[in-house]
């Protein structure tokens, strides 16, 4: 037996840094860094949700645009033009302290971590894919995990000098500066300018006729699941440091969800080859949903920190199985109704998405806690699992 080629592993470890900058810095570190706002600024819950809400508006923003609109050139200029504002926005939150300005640049960053996930995957997964080496795809997409567990030790650990949130936001920018020189190394420029290396700009015919009531359930379920996670992933740090009980645990948690997450997907694509993609989905589903709940429903720090291993441990799993479900269902419609039904589930999640911290900031203004929309978040969990348990 031939061994595997390995020299298609720097290659995918690059895939990884992009999307450890890109999304575990650049999308997820406003968890960690957001109880220092809140202490630093007064920030409010519910202009906390509404910054979070901003950013992923943002991201649906530019995975639509990503996806669904021809754009000149190829992709590594697309990623690594992301990872570059990514970290000049992240850079730039530390100058000001006005609402509006946090909010135009959360929304830039969520349309740059969008397209360093699109444009990322696209190059990549193709060149793996062509050499044979699809397994190494479960390495690229570990990088939003170990992106998470990065920015929680490097909050943690520049918050130990006593450093403030712009500080924080500071050595997060740097951090993702590092990360972008690194992923221009190891992914090197296109050898040819064969179609495989451009973006495509031919339209497709499109059809609509794929969207059967198997599929409409699981565009509502993914829209759930966008709603059901996202809050608890915007507000497990704050929650953590608002109750005494469990501050000793603030340090851990973020670090918790990034170590449960980077190894996810390769957990549940293996559920999925035994169950089918539906039952893993659901199955996803129901565990993230105890998850959730375990945050608010006590205040033991073993409880709150295996809620957060339940978080990690599904939202990366549920969201690429949603996804290949998707696809899936809709391959019968050829590849244009493939490529609408990826657009249709972005859209569904990224609606989810928004909507989970801007409600869960006006609850809490009301009841002056996370409970009440943790628990909504664990029933939509609840109710997205039943839709899809079955074809």
């Amino acid at each position: 037996m031939s061994r595997p080629d390995r020299s298609f592993v720097p290659l995918a470890f690059g895939g990884l840094l992009s999307l450890a900058a890109a999304m575990g810095i650049g999308r997820f570190v406003y968890t960690p860094i957001l109880p220092f706002m809140q202490d630093g600024l007064q920030l409010p819950a519910d202009d906390a949700g509404l910054i979070a809400s901003a950013n992923f508006l943002g991201y649906l923003t530019g995975a639509l645009a990503g996806a669904a609109r021809s754009l000149p050139g190829n992709p590594r200029h697309w990623f690594l033009g992301g990872l570059l504002v990514s970290a000049l926005t992240s850079l730039a939150m530390a100058l000001t302290t006005a609402l509006a300005a946090f909010l135009v640049l959360r929304f830039v960053s969520g349309i740059a971590s969008a397209f360093v996930l699109v444009f990322s995957t696209t190059l990549i997964l193709e060149r793996l894919n062509a050499a044979g080496r699809g397994d190494l795809s479960a390495l690229h997409f570990a990088g939003v995990g170990c992106g998470i567990a990065f920015s929680a030790i490097l909050v943690a650990g520049v918050a130990s000098y006593s450093a403030d949130w712009r500080l924080l936001w500071i050595a997060s920018g740097i951090a993702t500066l590092l990360f972008f020189a690194a992923a221009a190394r190891l992914v090197p420029a296109p050898t040819d300018r064969s179609s495989s290396t451009q973006i495509d700009t031919r339209k497709a015919e499109t059809r609509t006729n794929f969207l059967t009531s198997s599929l409409l359930r699981l565009i509502a379920a993914y829209g759930l699941f966008g709603f059901g996670y996202v809050i608890t992933a915007t507000f497990v740090s704050a929650i953590a440091r608002s109750e005494p009980a469990l501050q000793s645990s603030e340090p851990f948690v973020w670090l918790t969800v990034g170590l449960f997450a980077a190894p996810s997907i390769l957990f549940w694509n293996k559920v999925s080859a035994r169950t089918g993609g539906r039952k893993a989905f659901a199955l996803a589903c129901v565990l993230e949903s105890c998850g959730v709940a375990l945050t608010v429903v006590s205040a033991e720090p073993f409880l709150f920190l295996l809620g957060s291993a339940l978080l990690g441990g599904t939202f990366m799993g549920i969201t690429a199985l949603g996804l290949i479900e998707g696809r899936r269902q809709a391959s019968s419609g050829g590849p244009a109704a493939e490529r609408q039904m990826l657009a249709i589930l972005t859209a569904a999640f990224g609606l989810g998405q928004v909507i989970g911290p801007w409600l869960a900031g006006k609850l809490h203004a009301v009841t002056g806690s996370f409970e009440a929309p943790s628990l909504v978040a664990a029933a939509a969990l609840l109710v997205a699992a039943a839709l899809v348990v079955r074809e």
